[in-house]
């Protein structure tokens, strides 16, 4: 899969990983005694990452040679990383990912250019799984999408995803809240949390740390407002407050869904369609969200609006949103 989208670095680590494990007994006994779809709890992520925060730390000190490009003893390095570092590896990927890639808003931004060709509304966000918030502050990135330009044109973040297909509306975005929620929130003041963060992204792909380095930055001057909560739980509270006319509340998720059981999927697909039942033109809703097929063969930008209840697919992405293919 990292070979698939476009990092054969990580590829080769996380191959010789699985060549090596032996030397690390407890990580190998998180993987042996995993209880779920490990593709669905992203292990393979969870793992390299880990390598990659030891790496960062020049722990041990091949392997952070190795990430620099002074040798391409990749066995040699991952060994040593393996055999000294077990309980930090196994302790790390028992943690549930928080990637926050920045990447994605664009797909979320050209979804919400949609929603204003439907309601010609202003947008109050309500995203799930918000991790350290970074999207909530997606109107305040500029983008390049299929050759519109959107966003803020003096942002230090700035995202152009390869685009395939029609360009989406040229419609103004205008985002009036933003408003997040996550098990755990990052705090981007914090150095070890954005270094948890940094960590996550794959190493050969030096433009996403620096995306995120800058989206960071920008966090700490504007902090996004994220409630530390069970998402359903906070979804339907929000839900249930005095919907104002003239805005349209838009729920967004990316790369949430996968992390919830069943249960809680439907939970969620039920207080939104409860929601979406006393929506209207003067109050609407719609939720966004950029997530696998169940089958995990494509990530699918999808968009249901209400009153309608009308589900459309927007597009077909790269995980991280570094290609979109857009249908409109």
């Amino acid at each position: 899969m990292a070979r698939a989208i476009g990092s054969p670095f990580v590829a080769a680590v996380l191959e010789s990983s699985a060549r090596q494990l032996q030397r690390a007994p407890l990580t190998a006994a998180v993987f042996a005694h995993w209880a779920g779809d490990r593709a669905a709890a992203a292990l393979a992520m969870r793992f390299n990452a880990a390598i990659h925060a030891l790496a960062r730390r020049d722990t041990p000190a091949r392997l952070g040679a190795l990430y620099r490009g002074e040798h391409d003893d990749v066995d040699g390095a991952i060994a040593a990383a393996l055999a000294g570092h077990d309980r930090f590896i196994a302790d790390w990927i028992q943690h549930v990912p928080q990637t926050n890639e920045v990447g994605r808003a664009a797909a979320i931004l050209a979804a919400l250019k949609v929603v204003r060709t439907c309601f010609d509304l202003p947008v109050a966000l309500l995203e799930i799984g918000a991790s350290a918030g970074l999207n909530l502050n997606l109107h305040r990135y500029a983008y390049d999408l299929g050759g519109v330009a959107a966003g803020d044109p003096d942002s230090a973040v700035r995202i152009a995803p390869d685009w395939v297909g029609p360009a989406p509306p040229d419609a103004p975005v205008e985002v009036i809240a933003a408003r997040g929620v996550d098990l755990a929130p990052l705090d981007p003041t914090d150095a070890a949390t954005c270094e948890r963060l940094m960590a996550f992204v794959f190493a050969d792909q030096p433009a996403r740390s620096r995306r995120l380095e800058s989206a960071l930055a920008l966090a700490r001057c504007s902090p996004p407002l994220v409630d530390r909560g069970d998402a359903v739980a906070w979804l339907r509270d929000r839900l249930a407050e005095p919907a104002p006319a003239g805005r349209c509340r838009a729920i967004v998720h990316s790369m949430v869904t996968q992390y919830l059981d069943p249960a809680a999927r439907a939970r969620l697909d039920a207080t939104v369609a409860a929601a979406g039942a006393v929506a209207t033109s003067e109050r609407p809703l719609v939720r966004i969200g950029f997530e696998w097929t169940a089958d995990r063969a494509a990530v699918l930008l999808k968009i249901t609006s209400y009153p309608d209840g009308i589900t459309r697919v927007l597009a077909e992405c790269h995980p991280y949103g570094a290609a979109i293919s857009w249908r409109g």
